[in-house]
């Protein structure tokens, strides 16, 4: 056999013993929580159609994606994001539904780009979507639910920083924007290219002070005073409703007691085109990129023919423990597994009490005498136990 075939590809990787272990750990903690929030969990598969992350869907570009064709020719896609696929899902199974639905999925996510600085293409993610609430109170249920899961892992530095991406459409309406030059627009400004946002606006000859509001927004982030400010610089309903519903959040997020956690970025703006509203992302020390992501979605749904607003999140389960070791958070000891060495003459007694062991909860590995599983004092000791 080739060395070469001994090594995964770029962008994937091995995990095992106590790593695995941990993760497992932080994935216990976070599942736990949403359950305790009322989530039901759903599965959906690997892979999909490719119409399911298409252009008009607004998600992940085609380019990024890893494809591949069926027997009948059919073009199929890796998931690179869980939204669209649990809104096709709610739309087929629930399309008649009227009460809101809660589901919490997990699952690996699979990206096929070049530029990631070394971040994994394949990672574990884990979320919920909370669909048929268009209120600011499932925002608010949403936000808390992502903060006491982040804490549940045992992170206590990080920070939630939102926005709402009809601030940012407002102020486009306003400056009569096309939806070529918006969504241009919207790129550099994510990207915190500004040179690039104001070299746009000069060349599509969007006249002042809609110019100067436009590059503004990249700047507006901050407490609530940063709301003020926004306020202050808007001229339209869409803008001024998006504010509206943000300093509503944030006295809902006060109730839950979770406000501490909470900042505002209206110049936060997703590559994802399906969000219509809030949005947010989570940071923490120790990990250069969001380990939370998420916001609402409205009339991502229609796309799969139920008419249904929506919001969500994910969270990245890896990135997440990355930032659990920086931060030096102890994980569980996973506990010891005992070695029971055992030869053909007392294979009945070892099995015994092997069995005894598990039924206690205590992890227990029959071992063939001299296999060199342990030290052999420890092979001796009486009952025959021996210890990782």
């Amino acid at each position: 056999m080739s060395q070469k075939l001994l090594h995964t590809p770029e962008g994937v990787r091995d995990i095992y013993g106590k790593e695995y272990a941990g993760k497992l750990h932080v994935e216990r903690q976070l599942r736990e929580c949403i359950r305790l929030y009322g989530y039901e969990d759903i599965q959906t598969p690997t892979f999909e159609f490719f119409d399911v992350f298409s252009r008009e869907i607004g998600t992940t570009p085609s380019k990024e994606l890893y494809k591949f064709f069926d027997k009948e020719g059919n073009t199929l896609v890796l998931r690179p994001d869980f939204t669209p696929s649990i809104a096709r899902c709610a739309a087929k199974y629930f399309c008649e539904e009227r009460l809101s639905l809660r589901f919490s999925y997990i699952g690996n996510t699979f990206t096929n780009t070049s530029n990631l600085q070394g971040k994994l293409k394949e990672v574990t993610q884990m979320g919920a979507e909370l669909i048929g609430d268009p209120s600011v109170e499932a925002d608010a249920e949403i936000i808390s639910l992502v903060i006491q899961s982040l804490l549940n892992t045992g992170l206590k530095r990080f920070q939630v920083a939102i926005g709402d991406v009809e601030y940012f459409k407002g102020l486009c309406e306003e400056a009569g924007l096309d939806e070529e030059t918006e969504l241009d627009l919207r790129a550099f400004i994510s990207g915190k290219n500004y040179f690039g946002a104001q070299d746009l606006l000069t060349e599509r000859k969007v006249a002042e002070p809609y110019q100067s509001r436009l590059l503004k927004v990249a700047d507006m982030f901050g407490g609530m005073d940063s709301l003020a400010g926004a306020r202050a610089m808007a001229d339209n309903a869409r803008s001024l409703g998006a504010i509206d519903r943000l300093e509503k959040l944030h006295s809902l997020l006060r109730q839950y007691g979770v406000e501490a956690y909470v900042s505002f970025d209206l110049g936060m703006l997703s590559k994802y085109r399906y969000y219509t509203g809030m949005i947010f992302k989570a940071y923490t020390y120790g990990v250069g990129d969001a380990v939370v992501k998420g916001g609402r979605y409205d009339r991502l749904l229609e796309q799969f023919g139920k008419d249904a607003p929506a919001v969500g999140f994910v969270m990245v389960v890896d990135s997440i423990l990355e930032a659990l070791s920086r931060q030096g958070v102890a994980m569980p000891d996973a506990g010891e597994i005992r070695r029971i060495s055992y030869s053909r003459e007392d294979f009945p007694e070892k099995l015994a009490e092997a069995q005894r062991l598990r039924s206690q909860g205590i992890a227990a590995a029959l071992v063939p005498a001299g296999s060199g599983c342990c030290a052999p004092e420890d092979c001796c000791q009486e009952g025959g136990i021996g210890h990782e």
